[in-house]
């Protein structure tokens, strides 16, 4: 009899994650073939996506979920650019109404709440330690707060990160061994490898 694995949430920022704001590091990446359809709608930034990162985080098993200011624009702009299907989108609330203990990110509340008791990886270059303590005092599954270097953008040490964290924390999930990337478009390998 196999068990069933519920798939955890990966909640994904598009600015610093996707979209490095640092001296690129990456060449700009023209749109893939076919891809004429999709216009980068005045936003040169976008030509800093790397297309080889949706089958990356596909490849991770989890449920993606845009955790991003960009909201549906993140499909209609970003999920063509790097080959992912319309995702799900955390609705932020109109005003901000923080609550909380000093430090904690705006979107920390909603993204356990979003989560419910399901394992969750939040993907930002916002992450703080007042985040990390209150999802371990509030959230009872299992969660990885990953915060990505914004200069950078996901690289393959991320995404190692990640593999691994789902191989322990989430058991019967399968997840690569490794979450390949394309190295002539990836640029930068982080660790030297």
């Amino acid at each position: 009899m196999t068990r069933s694995v519920e798939r955890p949430v990966l909640f994904l920022d598009v600015d610093g994650p996707l979209i490095p704001f640092g001296p690129s590091s990456r060449r700009l990446q023209p749109r893939a073939a076919g891809s004429a359809a999709f216009s980068d709608e005045g936003n040169p930034l976008l030509g800093r996506l790397d297309q080889a990162v949706g089958l990356r985080l596909m490849a991770l098993g989890c449920e993606l979920v845009w955790a991003s200011t960009w909201m549906n624009d993140a499909n209609e702009s970003v999920a063509p650019w790097i080959g992912l299907p319309r995702l799900p989108v955390v609705e932020w609330p109109e005003a901000s109404t923080h609550e909380g203990p000093r430090g904690l990110h705006w979107k920390t509340r909603h993204l356990v709440e979003w989560a419910g008791h399901r394992p969750f990886i939040w993907v930002d270059d916002e992450i703080g330690a007042m985040d990390r303590l209150w999802v371990a005092a509030q959230h009872q599954g299992p969660s990885l707060l990953h915060r990505v270097d914004p200069a950078q953008g996901l690289t393959d040490g991320d995404f190692s990160v990640l593999a691994d964290w789902l191989r322990t924390a989430v058991p019967g999930l399968a997840v690569p061994t490794r979450v390949e990337g394309d190295s002539g478009r990836l640029g930068r390998r982080s660790g030297g490898r």
